[in-house]
């Protein structure tokens, strides 16, 4: 499913118990100075990410700080970002003139602790080359590090090296739990790209050996994933960033599929099993 850019004023592109993708909440949020922004889930974990701005956090009553080091975009500075537990009361209050923030969600019922992730904190991968044009850096806010603290849901924020070329290549689905092989997790994308008037292709193919489709991608798209293999590209001459939410049915940990024809292409991208290792 794809979403194009609008002001969504504040309210979910993916709602509990939303049908598309019912493992993930997703929410944007745009605040002026002073102004706070206030949600409880009652069944979802959540990490509330500042695209741009720095905010106060405060999880059920108590100050839990401040978090937000980028000014103008998602390629000013490095990300910070936050954990708040089910069933908590989170307020956002804006400190800088304005911020943009991301909502991830995921379902997980048990309460955990709440924590924030400092840039310093943050599990940087950088994987593929320029020859293989896979060329990518993915910066974790919710990754291994946190996985004894986290219930199922993974955040990052994935980054092109260079202009052009592809992501979420070869080819992989994670639609079903089928262990060893594969786990069930749903999967939401938020794109940007440098310069603003960049685009993408966001590649769909439900099954083998059939035909698949393609969205096109402008600043500010929205996809769900919920089925199918996903591969990404982003045309020549711009740089592409998506953040990502990702969201486990039975575990956390990510078993991603590769589909048949095009796996022994991992034996040819740089580091991209070090990648794989992450998504833990």
């Amino acid at each position: 499913m794809h979403i194009p850019y609008s002001d969504n004023k504040n309210i979910a592109l993916f709602e509990e118990e939303n049908k598309t993708v019912p493992l993930v909440y997703f929410n944007i949020i745009n605040l002026k100075k002073g102004e706070s922004y206030s949600y409880q889930l009652t069944k979802h974990e959540t990490s509330v990410v500042p695209a741009t701005g720095i905010v106060e956090l405060t999880v059920d009553g108590k100050k839990l700080g401040q978090i937000g080091t980028r000014k103008t975009d998602v390629w000013d500075g490095e990300p910070e970002g936050s954990y708040i537990p089910s069933n908590s009361q989170c307020t956002i209050t804006c400190l800088s003139d304005k911020a943009e923030c991301f909502i991830a969600g995921g379902i997980y019922e048990k309460k955990l602790d709440p924590f924030l992730v400092s840039k310093n904190e943050i599990d940087m991968v950088q994987y593929g080359s320029d020859d293989t044009k896979t060329h990518r850096k993915i910066k974790h806010i919710l990754g291994a590090k946190q996985h004894e603290k986290v219930g199922r849901l993974l955040v990052n924020e994935l980054y092109t090296v260079g202009a052009g070329g592809w992501s979420g290549f070869p080819p992989h689905k994670h639609d079903t739990d089928r262990l060893p092989n594969e786990t069930r997790h749903d999967e939401v994308y938020n794109y940007r790209f440098k310069p603003g008037h960049g685009f993408g292709v966001q590649v769909m193919q439900y099954e083998d050996d059939k035909e698949g489709f393609g969205y096109q991608l402008f600043n500010g798209s929205t996809i769900a994933i919920n089925k199918g293999y996903h591969p990404c590209v982003v045309a020549p001459g711009y740089e592409m960033y998506y953040f990502t939410i990702l969201v486990g049915l039975s575990q956390r940990s990510l078993i991603q599929y590769f589909q048949k024809t095009h796996a022994y292409q991992i034996e040819t991208i740089p580091g991209i099993k070090d990648m794989i290792a992450k998504y833990k």
